[in-house]
């Protein structure tokens, strides 16, 4: 069901994607409803591919749901965020030593990031990673690739 869920994310990403490729081609392109196409399939691919990245056969994504979901969610209001700001003059106050919109991506969408997501993994590491099973599976899977009169031995 998760893994369904993710390819199906992925999908409905790229195709939102492709459509607003897409319309950037067709004559009288410049719609603004293009650039939220891009977001909204820009960060559905994104969250695709974080689910399909830890989904289990067994089970869903656990206790990362909420960490997937705020970076979702991060993600759209990062990006709208930095198309919906006006414009801004030379003398505007610097956000961290950046343009307002630079500082929103950079540090929002680009930095934040990497401090939520390896916290997440690492508390949830020994639920959601290799279990003793999954460590038996995969030995057991060596053994019978290494076994004699196995195909690897005899390239």
């Amino acid at each position: 069901m998760t893994r369904r869920f993710a390819i199906r994310a992925v999908f409905a990403g790229v195709i939102l994607l492709a459509v607003a490729y897409g319309a950037q081609l067709a004559p009288g392109a410049g719609a603004g409803w293009m650039v939220w196409t891009y977001l909204v399939g820009m960060a559905t691919t994104m969250l695709g591919m974080l689910v399909l990245g830890v989904a289990r056969r067994e089970g869903g994504v656990g206790r990362l749901a909420a960490p997937f979901l705020f970076m979702y969610l991060l993600l759209l209001a990062g990006f709208g965020l930095a198309l919906t700001l006006g414009a801004e003059g030379s003398g505007d106050a610097l956000w961290l030593g950046m343009p307002r919109r630079a500082a929103i991506v950079l540090y929002g969408i680009g930095l934040l990031p990497l401090f939520i997501l390896p916290i997440a993994y690492a508390l949830t590491f020994d639920s959601l990673t290799l279990r003793e099973e999954d460590l038996a599976r995969i030995a057991a899977a060596k053994r019978d690739r290494e076994a004699p009169g196995t195909r690897s031995e005899a390239a």
